[in-house]
């Protein structure tokens, strides 16, 4: 349950959500990507109303979503299947093409999920998000799931990959270095009613040093901010 909340996000902005469980993030982001309605006020996208999911916004999972009968290829297609499709077969494998490329799954092409490694399959996700090149991308703890190392390993390829294309990201996470990492802003949420808490500016350069004394001390910031959660909870 979402309550008093009111959030304003800019275009080409990476954004991230964290706090406790229970504060709203997941339900925050299902609102924005247009599967759920609010009870009240509203949600507004190039000042227009958002009332559906739309093709220019696309939602990553943490469970992937990709259909295990299909191919590494297969599945990147996927987006470029609704009625909207304006592309021909040859302009749709080059794109693929370019996506496979760029998330380094070249020679997995015909492989299928259950054939692969979880950030393989995550990776297959993000390129058939971006093959579609939308305007928003919505995540919802994407990386929670992996291993510490190939998690961090996909924070890196994941910034690489949006460096140049200002797209708007909004990312759900627990992880406060994560959130360092990837954010332009973070927003703090805490439950009872889920609401904001905290909205910290992180202020760093986009080649981002985990270990730098300027990254411990956002990090500590923020930290500080979910600790004070917790001590009034």
């Amino acid at each position: 349950m979402l309550d008093d909340l009111s959030l304003e996000i800019k275009g080409g902005e990476f954004t991230v959500l964290i706090g406790p469980s229970g504060c709203g993030k997941t339900v925050l982001l299902s609102l924005l990507g247009g599967f759920e309605k609010p009870t009240s006020g509203r949600i507004l996208i190039d000042n227009q109303i958002l009332e559906k999911p739309s093709q220019n916004h696309v939602t990553i999972f943490q469970d992937y979503k990709l259909l295990p009968w299909r191919t590494v290829r297969k599945n990147i297609e996927l987006g470029f299947e609704g009625k909207n499709n304006i592309f021909t077969k040859k302009e749709i494998a080059n794109i693929v093409d370019a996506q496979i490329e760029s998330v380094g799954l070249r020679g997995f092409e015909d492989y299928r999920p259950f054939e692969i490694s979880g950030g393989m399959k995550q990776r297959v996700a993000i390129a058939r998000a971006l093959a579609v090149e939308p305007e928003i991308i919505f995540m919802d703890e994407p990386f929670g799931a992996l291993d510490s190392v190939t998690k961090e390993n996909m924070q890196i390829h994941l910034k690489n990959l949006l460096a140049d294309k200002n797209k708007t990201v909004v990312f759900v996470t627990h992880d406060i270095t994560e959130a360092v990492f990837l954010a332009d802003r973070i927003i703090v949420m805490q439950p009872s009613p889920g609401k904001i808490n905290a909205i910290i500016e992180i202020n760093l350069p986009k080649h981002r040093v985990k270990h730098s004394e300027e990254f411990t001390l956002f990090r500590d910031v923020v930290f500080e901010k979910i600790s004070s959660i917790f001590a009034h909870n």
